[in-house]
Parts: C-alpha cells; structure tokens; sequence
C-alpha cells in the first residue's frame, strides 16, 4: 500500500552505477514512508532533475563522471535549502568529509552501511537530525588545520574578493552574495570566475574549504 503524501519521504539517488541505484530503489521502496521520485547518474543530470521533483532528501555519491556530488550537494543545499542532503560514498576521505560538511550534508556514510542503517539514517535526517558526529567535525577540522598555512593566493586577492570569498565559504549563492554587497548578480559571478581563477581551483567547494582554513588573520590584508 502506498503511503500518504502527507507522510512520505521522497528520496533523491545520484550515482553514476546504475546497478547501485537499483539496490538503493528497491531497498528504499520497500519501506512504506519511502518514495524515490528520481535519480541521475551524473552532476549534471541531478542538477536538472532534483529541481523538478522537490525531494525531501538526496543522497548523493561524492565522485561522479563529471564533477563532484559534493559540489551538487553544495549547490543544492544552497538553492533549495529545503532537500537535506547525504553523502553516500565507498571512500573514507578526510578532505572529502571536511567539503561535504562545509557542502550542508547532513550525513556522511559508507557504502559499507547496512541497509537498516541507512533507513534509520534517512528518518533521522528527514526528522531534522544531523548524522554528522562531533568525531566526524573533529576530522573534518584536523583536515583543515593541516592546511591551514599562509597562502599567497590569498595576497592575490582584492579586499572584494576576498569578501565574496568568504561569502561563498558561508555556502551564498551568487544573488545573496549580490544583496549583501549590493552588486549586481552579474558583476558576483565575475568576482567568483576571478576568485577561482587566482586560487586555481575549479569549484565553489574548492574555494569554501580554502577560506575555512585561511581565515584572515592567516592570510594578512589582501591587496587592493
């Protein structure tokens, strides 16, 4: 019997194995609350469809073909802050733990999981809970620390990119950062490009993870 639509949690699935998804469906449609309403196999393809099916939750595989499910998250999160988020992967990575947190994932799990716990772990977030332990925080936080030295990148930086910068570490999206700097969303994505460019990265995840371990006192003033 399907559940109500008042009570079901609609799911999200990005992975790039077709054969994982279709564990995951079938284990999740198996629990009456659960309905997946989707799923991609690509960050582009979630990007797409994750708007037009307004889950409740997307769990999302961290590596995919073209890019990062990390970054999706982060985009996600930002734009729809309403779609918690997990981040189910086969790898244990520091570096990745510190992006998803900083990305608003709820949870980072293992593939390993059992799949009671991954039920119990999406009713736990669809609840409001977050999966993301103090241990994890600290790991996440050790990770930062280790790379947190002074950067000439950051001298690089013009005191407005250095602003946007730290606006896109508290997860802004491109408009918010506009409103709070009065600038057009044009002109932002424009600081964004240049920001990236002179960090050399290619994500906004890249560019929040930097600014959380250089904070500002590491870094010195940045140029005019």
């Amino acid at each position: 019997m399907q559940p109500e639509d008042s009570t079901a949690i609609r799911i999200f699935l990005v992975d790039d194995h077709e054969i994982v998804r279709r564990g995951l469906r079938e284990l999740l449609e198996s629990v009456p609350r659960f309905e997946v309403v989707g799923e991609a196999g690509t960050a582009a393809e979630a990007l797409a469809r994750i708007p037009a099916t307004s889950p409740d939750i997307a769990i999302f595989d961290a590596r995919l073909p073209d890019g990062s499910g990390i970054d999706v998250c982060r985009e996600i999160r930002s734009r729809y802050p309403a779609t918690k988020a997990l981040i189910l992967t086969s790898f244990d990575d520091e570096r990745a733990l510190s992006s998803a947190v900083l990305a608003g994932a709820a949870g980072y799990l293992l593939k390993d999981i059992k799949g009671n716990g991954l039920v119990d772990a999406i009713l736990a977030v669809a609840a409001g809970k977050q999966l993301l332990t103090p241990a994890d925080v600290e790991r996440a936080r050790r990770s930062w620390a280790r790379e947190s030295q002074v950067d000439p990148r950051l001298q690089s930086l013009s005191p407005q990119e250095r602003r946007v910068l730290d606006h896109i570490a508290r997860g802004m999206t491109n408009r918010e950062i506009g409103l709070t700097l009065s600038l057009a969303e044009k002109t932002v994505k424009n600081y964004v490009t240049a920001v990236l460019g002179k960090l050399g990265m290619e994500s906004r995840t890249q560019a929040a993870v930097f600014a959380a371990t250089h904070p500002p006192s590491a870094g010195g003033a940045a140029s005019p």
